[in-house]
């Protein structure tokens, strides 16, 4: 039977990108507003309730409007919105979070989608916690440089559009100076981390691609591991996955520059370790497009999983941008 879905939002870059991703599925019927019926709440209720699964590609505020809508009990919802990244009663869509995650997002009605930023740092940092490695309360730092398309329609535009208020000129630019994020407590949540870590985000002049940064000195973690352990303790933890994979040492010793482009179009998120074990440091990578493993990519990995369909389906080929 061919599973039904309603994209809320799919005239945005991920909701774009989400439908780029299904339309062409013999298993999925994409359910569709006309351009005049986008702000007929009946119209916009009708697909809401008609719906297997409904994906959520609006801003928080209009996540809540939507959710207010569904009457019907049988309706599975993905949130891409930051609304209920840490709130208890959803489960966070992140399959490769624990053992026990993909059947965890299997059972549920409403799944909330990782942010980008968080999802390349949570990544790095909740296996390392929860085996030990780090502590709890350990103090740490994450730095991230993301494509444009992180900042939606109107950063977008500020990039491309020299007429655009507030138009960017700049190749590079650090932003949430203030040491508030959006990501930042989802990053604490679910990275078990006890404080809030220290996160410093960019902008590059680039559309799509995304690498999130923990640099780490080794000589100040319990047992002050190598960059060797860490390695291996990452290599364990996702050994066998589709989507994470931590890149071998040897390779890794041998790059000397990082592109946060590479993975562009797929729902890749590659990890690196990078390490010195004479000075006791290392600085942990992870690679990613922010509208694919970071946004569209997730969420059709999670509505695959809550339709009990083929796991990587839509997730096999590589969009071209």
């Amino acid at each position: 039977m061919t599973a039904r879905v309603f994209i809320d939002g799919e005239a945005g870059t991920t909701g774009l990108q989400i439908r780029a991703r299904l339309e062409g599925r013999d298993d999925v019927e994409l359910l569709h507003l006309a351009d005049g019926e986008r702000k007929d709440p009946a119209k916009r209720a009708d697909l809401l309730n008609a719906a297997d699964v409904v994906i959520l590609c609006l801003p928080d505020d209009a996540v809540i409007e939507a959710l207010r809508l569904i009457d019907n009990p049988a309706v599975k919802v993905i949130d891409a919105s930051i609304a209920h990244r840490t709130h208890p009663d959803w489960v966070y869509g992140m399959a490769e979070y624990a053992p026990e995650q993909p059947r965890r997002i299997a059972e549920a009605s409403r799944v909330t989608n990782p942010g980008c930023y968080a999802i390349g740092a949570i990544a790095l940092i909740r296996p390392l916690v929860a085996r030990g490695l780090v502590s709890a309360d350990f103090p740490v730092t994450i730095n991230a440089i993301s494509g444009y398309s992180g900042g939606g329609r109107k950063l977008i535009e500020a990039f491309e559009d020299p007429k655009s208020p507030g138009h960017v000129e700049s190749t590079y630019r650090a932003y949430a100076l203030s040491l508030e994020h959006k990501h930042t407590e989802e990053m604490r949540v679910h990275g078990l981390l006890a404080k809030r870590p220290l996160f410093v985000p960019s902008v590059g002049r680039f559309r799509q691609g995304m690498m999130v940064q923990v640099p780490l000195q080794l000589w100040a973690l319990p047992g002050t591991p190598s960059a060797g352990d860490v390695h291996e303790a990452l290599a364990d933890y996702y050994d066998g996955q589709s989507f994470i994979t931590v890149a071998d040492r040897a390779a890794t010793a041998a790059i000397t520059h990082l592109d946060p482009e590479a993975l562009n179009g797929t729902n890749e998120l590659r990890l690196h370790v990078f390490g010195n074990d004479s000075h006791e440091q290392a600085v942990l990578v992870a690679v990613l497009d922010n509208l694919g493993k970071g946004a569209s990519g997730s969420a059709v990995q999670n509505m695959n999983l809550m339709l009990d369909l083929v796991p990587q389906a839509g997730l096999e080929t590589r969009l071209v941008a």
